[in-house]
């Protein structure tokens, strides 16, 4: 490390001499960019994959929200930052628990290491459930940077935030959670923070409402990658590198009569064993039951009762609709998740189907779209990548080498595009 970089989890990052802007398009399945690329509705993302760089990389897994934006921000895995989920089950007191709710990250962010060298860092998520770990060492009591929502932008405070909720309106209302605009304002007041002098580095995290209610082609879907793509060419006209990846891609989860195709493993499990046996934890729930009424691609089993863990599995593997049924030590192993945070057999489901817990337990009432839209599972995996500016010798090196993921923006956007010369 020198005096114009720092060390954060076993990568080296430049400091910046000019602004830089990472977006997590959230849901931003390769099909959404490839639609609109070809008809031609999202000039400013093109021109980013024609003039700089694009690519097709992985996910963190389970590809779910929480995950994925934290090892963005931590440049690594779940196995290194500790959260592999939006909700889990604690092992030691037997509760399920809310990722906003199980305590400090296990890693520093760059987001922090950024700060602390005295670069103006802001953070800024759709959802509120993601504003704290995002903020960890970053902003609140003594800490320089500035991390907010837009869900709860009006009730933020310049000692917790980094900045009053009047001044992240700037006159405008708050949007409603279940709504593109709220992934519009997050934008808007990067961009704001931006142009003021605020901000030199923009954590920018968006919501999935459209995608998990639209797929590529419709209506609502052109609107909102059109209206993402204006503010995106605005801050590049301002002056930042842009650099946009997805936590996960998004899947049709339903049949041909617009029903839900839906495995509810633990109705499967209680006729097998008996209640009371297991539990099934699905770690894409969170406030947002809209967007996927806590059904995706991925479940964790755990053995409470007194059974064979390999019988179970082997069980859960020959059910139609499962791709994997994986081990403890093997789900750790294969996709870097931190073992005490894991089921006893990981559950991963067959492009097209969704895992659930019991039949009525889920609120498919309350979906937004008239056909279930969700992710989790392999299927979700293969995310976009775009840089806005050309990649130097060294990095066009390493993408054409090595398996990226979405957790490498940081490194490719403040390293990756830095002269070779300086």
């Amino acid at each position: 490390m020198s005096d114009d970089s720092i060390f954060v989890n076993r990568r080296n990052y430049y400091l910046p001499s000019k602004p830089f802007a990472v977006i997590c398009y959230d849901g931003f399945d390769p099909s959404y960019l490839a639609d609109a690329a070809i008809r031609g509705i999202s000039p400013r993302l093109s021109a980013m994959a024609e003039q700089g760089f694009c690519a097709s990389v992985h996910s963190a897994m389970p590809s779910f929200t929480n995950p994925n934006n934290v090892s963005i921000v931590c440049g690594a895995p779940p196995r290194v930052h500790g959260i592999s989920g939006n909700y889990w089950y604690d092992r030691a007191t037997g509760e399920e628990v809310m990722m906003t709710d199980a305590g400090p990250l296990g890693a520093p962010t760059i987001l922090a290491g950024l700060a602390e060298a005295g670069v103006k860092v802001a953070a800024v998520t759709a959802k509120d459930k993601l504003r704290k770990a995002l903020a960890a060492g970053l902003a609140g009591e003594g800490l320089p940077g500035i991390a907010f929502s837009a869900e709860k932008a009006s009730t933020s405070t310049r000692a917790e935030h980094g900045i009053a909720g009047a001044e992240i309106q700037a006159g405008q209302p708050v949007p409603d959670q279940y709504s593109p605009e709220l992934s519009l304002f997050v934008l808007d007041a990067g961009l704001r923070l931006l142009r003021s002098g605020r901000a030199q580095v923009l954590y920018l995290s968006l919501s999935d409402f459209v995608q998990h209610a639209h797929a590529p082609g419709a209506p609502e879907s052109d609107a909102f990658i059109r209206a993402v793509d204006d503010r995106v060419g605005a801050l590049i006209d301002a002056g930042a590198t842009v650099g946009i990846v997805a936590d996960h891609g998004m899947t049709d989860l339903s049949l041909a009569d617009g029903s839900p195709n839906i495995l509810y493993l633990g109705d499967r499990l209680d006729a097998r064993y008996g209640a009371g046996q297991t539990r099934v934890i699905c770690p894409i729930t969170d406030p947002f039951v809209r967007h996927h009424g806590a059904l995706g691609g991925f479940v964790r089993v755990h053995i409470l009762g007194d059974l064979e863990h390999d019988e179970v599995r082997a069980f859960l593997s020959r059910l139609p609709g499962v791709e994997l049924a994986l081990s403890r030590e093997e789900m750790c192993r294969r996709f870097d998740q931190p073992m005490e945070r894991e089921g006893d057999v990981a559950v991963i489901a067959g492009k097209g189907v969704a895992l659930g817990t019991h039949e009525g337990a889920h609120a498919l009432g309350e979906l937004a779209g008239a056909r279930l839209r969700s992710h989790g599972s392999l299927a979700e995996r293969n995310v976009p990548f775009l840089v806005s500016q050309p990649l130097n010798a060294m990095y066009r090196r390493k993408a054409a080498t090595e398996q990226l993921h979405n957790y490498d923006i940081f490194d490719f956007v403040l390293n990756g595009t830095r002269s070779e010369g300086n």
